[in-house]
């Protein structure tokens, strides 16, 4: 949201596991999902690109994927 609204753009996005807040990646120029962390603390994210369904904790600074877990939002 915070990318169409200030007219910006994203390399790719990332899903709140918290709230659903959608944000962009790191390599993007807005980094809102880690804006987004450090605001409301929400510690996990998910990858919400087709194909990826793998997570990231802030906290601990690693990514994990969850045997069994069906696929991400952005791709049922």
């Amino acid at each position: 949201m915070e990318c169409l609204a200030t007219g910006g753009r994203w390399v790719h996005l990332r899903r709140c596991t918290s709230c659903g807040h959608i944000g962009c990646c790191d390599s993007s120029p807005g980094r809102h999902a880690t804006a987004h962390f450090g605001s409301a603390q929400h510690p996990l994210v998910q990858s919400f690109e087709p194909g990826e369904d793998w997570y990231w904790c802030y906290l601990d600074e690693v990514a994990f994927e969850l045997e069994g877990e069906g696929p991400s939002p952005s791709h049922p």
